[in-house]
């Protein structure tokens, strides 16, 4: 602790204990260490917290947290649909907005979480969208199938989004490696 204590004071950088939590991830939470204190002051210890706008818990690879709180933020932005289209804003400016709005929302740091979802986590994303596009298209919508307007309307189902970015993600950051070049193990 004294190196981090040191660091931060070399580089004029103060330490806010308010705002300085702890989280211990894995199977070290079950042989719970204690209380960590920094220069006598305790630092609490919490179980999950937001970085960077992603909610991230102590079980790590579990992100029910996270969904729940984009779930949220969608829903809220879902509500100005509503009253966009209660306005008599046209379709294609609803879809604009959604695409413009509330899309990001479902992506945004998905290359972090994405590919640890449960299904059924995924498929409430995709309820989400549904519902918008439910909205949108009000009468046109009811009784179709959600591949049928995604597919109708050119909008790929979040899932998928959620994989292109991803994979879009690697191709431009992870330098290409190949395997028949990699050193044998002995």
């Amino acid at each position: 602790m004294h190196y981090l204590v040191n660091w931060s004071r070399s580089n004029e950088m103060l330490i806010n204990y308010t705002k300085t939590n702890e989280m211990i991830l894995g199977s070290a939470k079950s042989n719970s260490p204690p209380t960590l204190l920094i220069e006598g002051q305790k630092i609490d210890r919490v179980s999950s917290f937001k970085l960077l706008g992603v909610h991230i818990s102590d079980d790590f690879f579990l992100w029910e947290n996270h969904i729940n709180a984009v779930c949220s933020k969608a829903s809220s932005r879902l509500y100005f649909l509503k009253q966009l289209k209660r306005a008599g804003v046209s379709s294609d400016d609803l879809l604009y907005f959604y695409t413009v709005v509330i899309r990001p929302v479902f992506e945004y740091a998905c290359v972090v979480w994405h590919h640890n979802l449960t299904a059924s986590q995924s498929d409430k994303l995709d309820s989400l969208q549904k519902r918008a596009l439910r909205i949108i298209h009000g009468d046109f919508a009811v009784g179709k199938s959600y591949e049928f307007l995604t597919s109708f309307l050119k909008i790929e189902p979040l899932f998928e989004r959620r994989t292109t970015i991803g994979k879009t993600f690697c191709k431009k950051n992870m330098p290409r490696v190949q395997l028949s070049k990699l050193p044998t193990p002995r």
